[in-house]
């Protein structure tokens, strides 16, 4: 489902190119989670930029929201990210910080199919900055309201169990009589069983475990984030020299192969400065013309 992103001019300094020592090597950042994150942020972060990721741990993010729904997020998916990351940074006494926030719904193309989006946020307050890397792409994210075990036990196989775990209750989705984090067949099983006794209507209503440590397809996704912020990380603008120096528009109009007319491809992609008014536009290099079945005119 992922387009193939155009080849476009590279521009901006690197803070790896010609052996440039990141400005955040040796620096120490705080990054938040209780659910094992640091186990794909801390490699990438130190390799990339030789800074060390501390763990901060004492303060429960599920307070922030679950994606059980028995505690609702408060704010946006970025607004929690910052959050998490400011509460990370006073914990550990640091001004630099990470923290991690993914939500689930429908994919962005046909709305049909379940999404994952996850955000990495990167906060220095010694240069008043954000980053942040993005990932997204489909997830284990299944439910089944199931009423006999055999068909929980098909339907938790196809949801990935038990390297994905589960999530069991009784009766529906908002049921509070939650288990988590399900990742053996007899804790499964008896879990079921359990939510099958109390049930009022004869069914359990099981789903993939969605928290990080619990549901390694998005475990992936949020790696990709680090990787993603590591890039932007190292793109540094070329008037001011501040980290982020990125995409923050796309220009369409690439002329039709066939007529010549503007089409809604596009031609070229702006990047700026997130601290300063710097403005960069890269045009395409794999292609100066549109295919005629993009083309308004020749494909009305």
């Amino acid at each position: 489902m992922n387009a193939r992103a155009p080849k476009l001019q590279s521009g901006g300094k690197s803070l790896s190119s010609k052996g440039r020592k990141s400005i955040y090597a040796g620096r120490k950042i705080a990054l938040l989670t209780m659910h094992g994150k640091e186990k794909v942020i801390q490699p990438v972060l130190t390799k990339s930029h030789g800074c060390q990721v501390e763990l901060v741990t004492g303060y429960d993010t599920d307070r922030l929201g679950t994606f059980t729904r028995d505690i609702p997020r408060d704010g946006s998916q970025i607004e929690a990210a910052r959050k998490k990351a400011r509460i990370g940074m006073e914990l550990a006494g640091l001004p630099l910080g990470l923290a991690s926030e993914g939500s689930f719904g429908a994919d962005p193309f046909v709305g049909m199919f379940p999404w994952n989006l996850e955000y990495l946020i990167f906060i220095d307050d010694e240069r008043d900055l954000e980053v942040v890397g993005m990932a997204q792409g489909a997830p284990k994210d299944l439910h089944l309201a199931a009423h006999d075990w055999a068909a929980a036990k098909a339907f938790v196989v196809e949801a990935g169990f038990p390297l994905h775990h589960m999530v069991v209750r009784p009766d529906g989705p908002n049921d509070r009589r939650v288990r988590k984090g399900l990742s053996n067949w007899q804790e499964l099983e008896y879990a079921f069983n359990s939510a099958l006794a109390q049930s009022s209507n004869g069914q359990v209503f099981l789903e993939n475990d969605l928290r990080a440590h619990a549901n390694p397809t998005r475990m992936k996704n949020i790696r990709s984030a680090a990787e993603d912020l590591v890039s932007k990380l190292a793109s540094l603008c070329p008037e001011c020299g501040t980290p982020g120096f990125g995409i923050v528009d796309r220009i369409k109009g690439l002329p039709c192969a066939e007529c010549g007319a503007s089409t809604q491809e596009v031609r070229a992609e702006v990047h700026g400065c997130i601290k300063c008014s710097f403005r960069q536009t890269r045009e395409r290099l794999d292609t100066t013309t549109a295919d005629p079945g993009r083309c308004s005119y020749c494909n009305p």
